[in-house]
């Protein structure tokens, strides 16, 4: 049989033999049933009414941003650009409150919608000027006062002529009776520790200017809560020391060996952190301050955008005060570093030097670092000011107009 088949010609049927034909349609059709079957079992199981519609899920911010925008306060964070999306939607509070019966008058109530369930949640935004209770003042930030960079926005002078040390600056207290000097103390390093900012903003009078890093995760929330409680800011800008880079103040040093326009660059990107600053000061910079190539161009562009600059008086060679004068620049120095030495004792030396060098010139700046030991001491201090003769006033109530060195 095996050679019979093998020498057979193709095609030929042997007679009373019939070939078995499997229509093709029935596989299709079985296959339909099955996808129908499918889809209606779906339909009666899983629960959602908006039959598979693409959905945005959003999770709110902790805090809620009050109607109004970046003019009521600071601008919101940026949404996070990962693609994970929680489970379902989630509104944090950032106090135990319990909810309102309906919406506050003048609020906004938005509509939340679950993608995996279709839930729908509604919540009801706080209408400008926040919930009552446990508000949290943030100053604001005029927009015509920034110009965009490519990182970020920074100060200038405004169309208009307004200018950020002027725009952004605190009345000064006037002289009581009795008041013969008038002292501003700035308190720098803040910014990279939350809980040294928030003791600082705690225990010392809002007249006290504050000096921010701008290394920090939250330092643009942190400045705008401390101009929101009174206080005049000021960005620390980072220069090469003498003992650079064995003392180095960070990836974004301004440097003598780089060129003007890198300086500037780096320059612009510690300025675009934050904003509602009056000014700079320096953060190190011994070497930097005394090379005439290197500070004089930086002190230019302070005095383009309409800033004051302050010399923390580390470095006696510092040739800022020229600068200043040669490009009329507000500027000030400080007559003591308050806690070069941080202890009681020499700290207590310090502030009467201050105070002396203040009934002397009619005023004075003393600068300290946000330590623990300075922060309580300072905060006593200025309790007791104003009872020797010495008020506080903001930095920019000295650097109010620029001196000829």
């Amino acid at each position: 049989m095996a050679g019979d088949d093998l020498e057979k010609p193709l095609g030929v049927t042997e007679p009373g033999r019939k070939r078995r034909h499997i229509p093709i349609g029935m596989p299709i059709a079985a296959l339909l049933v099955l996808c129908l079957v499918t889809f209606v079992g779906w339909a009666f199981v899983v629960d959602d009414p908006l039959g598979g519609e693409p959905v945005v899920v959003v999770k709110l911010p902790a805090a809620l941003p009050a109607a109004g925008g970046p003019a009521g306060g600071a601008a919101p964070a940026p949404a996070p650009s990962g693609a994970e999306a929680p489970a379902a939607p989630k509104v944090e509070a950032a106090a135990a409150t319990p909810a309102p019966a309906g919406p506050a008058a003048g609020g906004q109530t938005i509509t939340i919608i679950d993608g995996s369930t279709g839930k729908r949640q509604e919540v009801t935004l706080p209408a400008a000027g926040g919930a009552a209770g446990g508000e949290v003042k943030l100053a604001a930030v005029e927009q015509s006062l920034l110009e965009a960079t490519r990182h970020g926005h920074v100060p200038r002078i405004g169309l208009n002529g307004g200018r950020p040390s002027v725009v952004y600056a605190r009345k000064p207290p006037p002289l009581s009776d009795g008041a013969t000097a008038r002292v501003a103390l700035v308190i720098g390093g803040l910014g990279v520790s939350a809980t040294a900012t928030a003791d600082a903003m705690k225990k010392l009078p809002g007249v006290v200017t504050f000096a921010f890093v701008p290394y920090g995760n939250e330092v643009d929330k942190l400045v705008a809560k401390a101009r929101g409680e009174g206080h005049e800011v000021l960005l620390q800008l980072p220069m090469e020391p003498f003992e650079y880079p064995d003392n180095d103040p960070g990836p974004q040093t301004l440097l003598t060996s780089l060129t003007p326009e890198q300086n500037i660059d780096r320059m612009q990107w510690a300025m675009s952190r934050f904003q509602g600053y009056v000014g700079i000061v320096n953060y190190m910079g011994g070497r930097f301050t005394s090379t005439e190539t290197a500070i004089g161009p930086v002190l230019r562009e302070v005095a383009k955008r309409g800033l004051v600059y302050v010399d923390d008086g580390s470095s006696p060679r510092s040739l800022a005060g020229q600068f200043a004068g040669a490009n009329n620049l507000p500027f000030a120095k400080a007559a003591v570093v308050l806690d070069a030495v941080p202890s009681n004792a020499e700290l207590d030396r310090a502030l009467a030097k201050l105070e002396a060098v203040a009934r002397e010139s009619g005023s004075a700046v003393g600068i300290a670092r946000a330590l623990p030991l300075s922060i309580e001491r300072l905060a006593q201090w200025a309790k007791q000011a104003e009872g020797r003769g010495i008020v506080l006033v903001p930095i920019t109530a000295i650097a109010a107009k620029a001196k000829a060195s």
